[in-house]
This record gives C-alpha cells, structure tokens and sequence, in this order.
C-alpha cells in the first residue's frame, strides 16, 4: 500500500449497498479521544496506542486514549472545574447535558486507557500520582462500568479540570461503516507528576512519539492509521510546544467531517470533505487508489 491509511475490505460492496438502498446507516455513537502531549527535545510528543489486531474495528491502527460516552457521564451531579457547561455546549455544538457527557467521557477514557487522570481537588490543582493499587481499582470498576464517573469523583472528593482540554476536531464515522462514532477529539498537556502507561486491553503497544515522525510513518506505510488521526497530527504538527497547541485550540474549526462516496460508472469515489489526501478512486473488481 503507498500509506498506512485504513481501509476494510468491505467498504466497496457496503457503499455500493448504502448506494442502492439495501443498506440502513447505523446512529453513530458518540465518543471522545484525547490526544495527550508532552514536550521533547524537539517538540511536542504525542501518546498513541496500537489497537490489538484482534479488535473488530480498526485493528492494527494506531489512535489516542479514547471511547464512547457512557449515559451516566450525563448525571448533573458531576462537580466541575473550568469553562462552564454552557461555554463547553457552544464549543461542541451540542446542549449542555451532552456537553457534560462528552467532557467527562473524554477524561474517563484517559484515565482508563493511560492512567492520566486530568481531574483535582478544586480549579487550582491536578492529582500528582495514580499508580497506586487504590487507583488501579478505581480504574478497572470504571472501564467495567461497575462504577460511575461521578460516583468515582465524589469517592475521591475530585472535579474534573475541563480547563486542561482544548477542544481540536470533530468526525464522523462513514454511514456505510457498521460500527460508527461521532467523535470529538481533545488535546491535553500531561499533568505534572504523572505518567502513562498502557493500561487498555484493546491496545497492544503504546508509544511517545512527535507528530511529524508519527504521520512520515504512515506516508511510508509503517504505521496503520485511520484519517482522523492522520488529520489531527498533521495539524499539530506546527507548534513547537504542547502549551502553543493547547493556545491554538480554541480557534480550530469543530465543523464534523463525514466522509463522502459516490458510485460511478467505473467504480466508487470516497472523499473526506476538506482533506483530499484520503480520496480513494475504487474501480470495479481493482484496489483503492
């Protein structure tokens, strides 16, 4: 393949299914993923996972701490640090309640995937350590849904610290993809004292690693990768510090991007609105180009 984007196999018979009206569009979930940095030598690094290659979506992709919102993220009882709920609804598009979900989903799924917890005990701090075995036992009640976000923070006497998030891109799963996510990705700055680790039995590898080596990776086909992830490190790409790139989100477009294809009369077009490195042009029987 001349890059590492993703591509199923059974993308051309569900597009042209979806085309012809066999095929219903699954509602995507919606979801969050937190693109994690720290400062190197030589700029900013970025924390990735590999997914297993056994997972039904996506394996063998590298991606970000990240996953669906749980509907308890939606509880009113959750304390809160940071621009309110309503700054949050009008950043993400959504009303507040969602807003609250997504937020909080966004530092849950830290939390469970990396151990980075972005949460204190008021707007002025950041817990320092979350290795001991109390925390892991959270940890592991939460990604089993045994226990809830809010229920954690209030044994914990902690409000999440929405002020360490940058809200930075938002996209949609294909409607011809049987498993669809409408996701908004965040950055975040590793919190002093803490540390990753690869705490997610979805991934089987996590690394550090800049933007640009990440995305020259995938241009030479080492690196699996889906098209936002590519997007989203080409675009970070630019600063020379996590705390520039933090500075920066405010004013990223958070305008979803959901892909487009179209059949033809030797084949399929599918399209990213806004990013035309990801056209493919499928003809009938070949491979994507």
């Amino acid at each position: 393949m001349a890059n590492g984007q993703w591509y199923p196999p059974e993308w051309p018979d569900r597009i042209r299914a979806l085309t012809a009206g066999a095929l219903t569009p699954v509602a995507p979930r919606r979801a969050a993923t937190v693109l994690l940095l720290r400062d190197g030598a030589d700029g900013p690094l970025v924390h990735m996972l590999r997914r297993r290659t056994s997972m039904a979506f996506a394996g063998g992709a590298y991606a970000y701490p990240g996953g669906g919102v749980d509907p308890r993220d939606h509880d009113r009882a959750v304390g809160w640090a940071g621009p309110p709920r309503s700054w949050w609804a009008g950043r993400l598009g959504v009303g507040e309640a969602d807003a609250q979900a997504i937020v909080c989903a966004a530092v849950r799924e830290t939390y469970e995937e990396s151990g980075v917890l972005l949460a204190g005990s008021d707007g002025g701090s950041v817990v320092g350590d979350t290795t001991g075995d109390d925390w892991e036992a959270d940890r592991v009640a939460l990604v089993a849904r045994e226990l809830s976000f809010a229920e954690f923070l209030d044994r914990r006497d902690l409000v999440p610290r929405t002020d360490l998030l940058g809200a930075w891109a938002r996209w949609i799963t294909p409607e011809f993809e049987a498993r669809r996510y409408d996701t908004w990705f965040f950055v975040a700055a590793l919190p002093e004292g803490q540390r990753t680790r690869n705490a997610s039995t979805e991934a089987d590898r996590t690394v550090w690693i800049t933007p640009g080596e990440a995305a020259a990776g995938y241009d030479r086909g080492e690196l699996l990768m889906m098209p936002p992830t590519v997007a989203t490190l080409r675009a970070l790409a630019p600063y020379g510090t996590a705390a520039g790139a933090l500075a920066a989100a405010p004013g990223r477009d958070m305008a979803p991007v959901l892909a487009e294809a179209r059949v033809t009369g030797d084949g399929i077009v599918l399209a990213w609105p806004g990013h035309d490195e990801f056209t493919k042009h499928i003809t009938n029987g070949g491979a994507p180009a």
